[in-house]
């Protein structure tokens, strides 16, 4: 068997990783990279193979740079199916589309740029004068129907008489539905054929609900070759979702390679057991302070369990209950999903809301606002609120806008949750804030730019590293090491370099055979 790595190779998105075998092609993943607008979008828009020769895929879970370029396989000539678990396919038919949705939006926006740009150049006939005013209004009115939305035939029209390029969005919601048509779901612990003489089973990775470890298994020259992948491993003793799985089926336990993720490779997150607390604290200073919480939250998985959190500490009167608003459409649907599968729900959830007949994710002070007029006028309330909006790592969604209205404000905190990429503006968010807040917030706050204009960074950002659906350092290698797989070689994926680094020294000195492979690179399994 010959493994090919594609992507989230010595970084932590577009996930992709090929299984060759008796002429079978199954894929592992196929997710978005993220980050540098430019960068990303040369990455995603190039499939490193013809998606007709892939048999079948298999995917961990449903995040998008796990799961965000199916559409352009399934459109591109893939036939086979995309196998996950039934919470999985549940969760992509809204984070798919979704995300077709952000694609056109895109595409549309740099097309209007463009289509201005070239407006303002004909009327004042000088580069030197884009920033004229009049010029700007008359075209504006042309080119946009109010003020948040696009008059897309009239910037079509300009296009094809001037014989502009047209920014083409990476796939279309249509695609998006046509790649739904492929998914198959199924339970943990079931084997499914995925090629000739070669199967996989699930089983429960603990990261979000739905997510799995993958064990792959093939039949040649009279041997059994097997893969194991991890996809995203969570955390343990984390509310809502079962942990990470330790006992494997004796079947599934001998593992000639494990890829394996290394997110949080070189470091260790807060105590589960912390996390509340300082939730607690967090609210409590900033509602006396007059301020308002924002937190961006990826839309499935943390805004569920930021909103099972929340419930808990209003249900035992712990903080002042102010309003809660998730402002985004997508963590609205999810939470749907969640709803859907209890059946994935841990004990505790079970205890603290199920028995009584209490919905963890809904009670009296939580809104989730749907249309753009509500999210507006959201944006400009001035009493105390909490707000999780999308995306997770500030690059996109409406976090942006409550950003740029709340973040020059010192009474408002940022509580950042998760992991944050690089190059996106929630890694700068977290640094800026950190470095400013470790100055004693002397002198000028940083400026951060939000959605192309220069804010002021007063409000207090802080990290609750407790929150992450991703194990520590600690957490992986309890996986590693206390399940019940024999594993004869790792693989290191998913990782920033100093994480793969200190996380691959880790395993050797524990005596593993450990590789870090780089972008299309092979190795060969049982050779």
């Amino acid at each position: 068997m010959l493994v090919t790595f594609h992507g989230a190779t010595r970084e932590v998105t577009g996930s992709m990783h090929l299984l060759t075998m008796n002429g079978d092609r199954v894929l592992l993943d196929c997710g978005m990279f993220q980050g540098r607008r430019k960068e990303s979008d040369r990455k995603n828009r190039v499939m490193p193979f013809d998606p007709g020769i892939i048999t079948n895929m298999i995917l961990s879970h449903a995040h998008i740079d796990h799961s965000g370029r199916i559409p352009i396989l399934t459109r591109d000539g893939f036939a086979g199916q995309v196998v996950c678990t039934r919470a999985t396919a549940n969760a992509c038919t809204y984070m798919l589309p979704d995300s077709a949705h952000i694609q056109e939006s895109d595409a549309d926006y740099l097309n209007y740029k463009r289509v201005r740009a070239l407006m303002v150049e004909l009327r004042t006939g000088d580069q030197q004068k884009n920033n004229n005013g009049e010029a700007l209004k008359e075209i504006r009115k042309i080119l946009k129907r109010d003020k948040d939305g696009l008059n897309t035939e009239a910037i079509n029209d300009v296009m094809a008489r001037y014989r502009v390029e047209a920014v083409e969005p990476l796939y279309t919601k249509e695609d998006a539905q046509h790649a739904l048509t492929a998914f198959y779901g199924v339970p943990y612990r079931s084997p499914v054929a995925v090629g000739q003489d070669m199967e996989c089973v699930l089983y429960d990775a603990g990261h979000i609900l739905g997510s799995a470890v993958t064990i792959v298994k093939a039949k040649a020259d009279g041997r059994t070759y097997t893969v194991g992948y991890t996809g995203d491993i969570g955390r343990f003793d984390k509310p809502i979702i079962n942990d990470p799985t330790l006992d494997f089926d004796e079947a599934d336990r001998n593992i000639d390679l494990l890829i394996m993720e290394s997110t949080y490779g070189d470091r260790d997150h807060d105590p589960v057991t912390d996390m509340m607390p300082r939730l607690k604290k967090i609210i409590t200073e900033t509602v006396e302070r007059g301020g308002t919480i924002l937190i961006p939250s990826f839309a499935f998985g943390r805004t569920q369990e930021l909103l099972y959190a929340i419930h808990l500490l209003y249900q035992n009167e712990e903080v002042p209950q102010v309003p809660v608003y998730v402002d985004s459409p997508l963590a609205t649907n999810l939470t749907r999903v969640f709803a859907e599968h209890p059946e994935m729900y841990d004990t505790k959830t079970h205890n603290d809301f199920l028995e009584e007949g209490k919905n963890p994710f809904v009670f009296d002070k939580v809104t989730f606002t749907r249309s753009v007029a509500e999210s507006m006028a959201l944006m400009r309330e001035k009493k105390p609120h909490i707000v999780i909006s999308a995306s997770g790592m500030c690059e996109g969604g409406r976090i942006l806008h409550h950003l740029r209205y709340k973040m020059h404000d010192v009474r408002n905190t940022i509580l950042i949750v998760g992991f944050m990429a690089r190059h996106t503006l929630g890694r700068r968010l977290l640094e800026e804030g950190e470095a400013y807040e470790n100055a004693g917030r002397i002198g000028n706050p940083p400026l951060l730019r939000v959605l192309d204009k220069e804010y002021p960074l007063r409000a207090r950002v802080i990290s609750i590293g407790g929150f992450s659906a991703h194990g520590d350092r600690n957490e992986m290698l309890r996986f590693v090491e206390k399940s019940n797989l024999n594993i004869r070689q790792i693989a290191l994926v998913h990782g920033e370099e100093e994480a793969l680094t200190a996380f691959s020294r880790q395993l050797a000195d524990k005596g593993h055979n450990v590789v870090v492979p780089r972008a299309g690179e092979s190795l060969r399994v049982g050779g």
